[in-house]
């Protein structure tokens, strides 16, 4: 079967978000452009991790690379995007390992997620890599301050599920939990 790459060039929306109640909610990864929009599931901790990788790249670029005034250090304000996702949702694939890089030449942040494998040693493929035999692949280039709100929308997202225990940091269900640090 042929690979698939869905690449993004500045979307007008690339987004992190959820269907289901706290404790039972499906994470997922969208960009639209036009009428073509691209929707991957992938886990709660990715979607953690991408939010704090993206602030960490864009800190390292704005300190050493870059102009201050080209990377915001906060998200601007009139980027902030609270709307649920598209529908109707249909999921392309799930996502196994993503990427992420600086394109120096356009100032813009490059995120790739690749598809599961079930290849045994799989190693995911470099950035921008479109060998006819990869996974499935989702490419976005983002501005700066959109990335930064990205990843603050995506914190915001991960933040609105079930409360944490104030002693293991686990989740709360609603009847509670059994929690070891606290004596049960």
């Amino acid at each position: 079967m042929s690979r698939a790459v869905f690449e993004y060039r500045l979307p007008e929306r690339f987004v992190v978000g959820t269907v289901g109640m706290p404790g039972e909610r499906s994470f997922y990864l969208q960009a639209r452009s036009g009428n073509d929009v691209t929707t991957v599931a992938f886990e709660k901790q990715q979607a953690g991790v991408l939010a704090e990788r993206i602030d960490q790249l864009l800190d390292e670029v704005r300190g050493s690379r870059a102009p201050e005034d080209a990377i915001p250090a906060k998200a601007p304000v009139e980027l902030a995007d609270d709307a649920p996702l598209d529908v109707p949702l249909e999921e392309e694939f799930r996502v196994g390992a993503m990427a992420l890089g600086w394109d120096e030449g356009n100032n813009l942040v490059v995120i790739e997620a690749h598809a599961v494998s079930d290849v045994e040693d799989f190693e995911p493929p470099e950035l921008a890599d479109d060998d006819a035999d990869g996974p499935d692949t989702l490419r976005v280039w983002l501005s700066a301050p959109y990335a930064r709100a990205f990843a603050e929308r995506t914190r915001s997202v991960i933040a609105s599920g079930r409360p944490s225990c104030p002693f293991c940091q686990q989740p709360l269900d609603a009847q509670g939990h059994i929690c070891a640090r606290a004596n049960g």
